[in-house]
């Protein structure tokens, strides 16, 4: 009778013991790592937090395109091999607001005479300058100033013309037309310059 008295808590006990360690192999532990699937057990690799790509601000702009195929791409002549007037079409700067790409509304008119003299004269080509003023810095303004000359470009594109025949080059603020240092001088260097160019002889 002692005998049984002891064993049966005993039994109790092991009874117990092989319950709870069969609950627990029926309900592994999960660990959840943070960024990552949930993982089971404690003898599994956790799996990789995926990367996050870094942002391009060089490439954020979207690449326009005309019927002729890609603007900025491809641009198959060289600025060497033509002769350059810059006085041709000299009142037909384009300017731009602070900070902007934008070709504003009232320089609109501008672009459809361009257009025009190209269209006239199917041999000519041109090159878009973009300017900028002198406030931020020369890595800033060379961009800004590429993507102004860029935006007078996709423009003439959609007035029809054959953007193969455009090259663009940004001086950023190297080249102001007001060497002054205020809103109005400024205003005159935001600025696209159009040079209309023709093959030299041979080229």
């Amino acid at each position: 009778m002692k005998l049984n008295t002891t064993i049966f808590p005993l039994t109790l006990a092991l009874a117990a013991m092989l319950a709870a360690t069969g609950c627990y192999k029926s309900h592994p532990k999960v660990t959840q790592l943070p960024g990552s699937q949930a993982q089971v057990g404690g003898d599994q690799q956790p799996q990789p937090i995926p990367s996050v790509p870094p942002i391009d601000t060089q490439n954020q702009f979207p690449q326009a395109t005309d019927t002729h195929g890609p603007i900025g791409l491809n641009q198959n002549w060289d600025v060497n091999d033509v002769t350059q007037d810059r006085d041709a079409l000299a009142d037909q700067t384009v300017h731009f607001a602070f900070d902007s790409a934008a070709v504003l509304s009232k320089e609109q008119d501008k672009i459809v005479i361009v257009s025009e003299k190209l269209k006239s004269d199917p041999a000519a080509l041109l090159i878009i300058e973009g300017h900028c003023d002198e406030r931020g810095t020369e890595e800033y303004n060379r961009s800004l100033g590429e993507r102004r000359a860029l935006a007078l470009r996709e423009a003439l594109a959609n007035a029809g013309i054959d953007a193969q025949r455009i090259r663009t080059i940004s001086y950023g603020k190297d080249k102001p037309a007001d060497t002054g240092h205020d809103e109005s001088a400024w205003s005159k260097n935001r600025r696209g310059e159009f040079i209309l160019c023709h093959r030299k002889t041979g080229a």
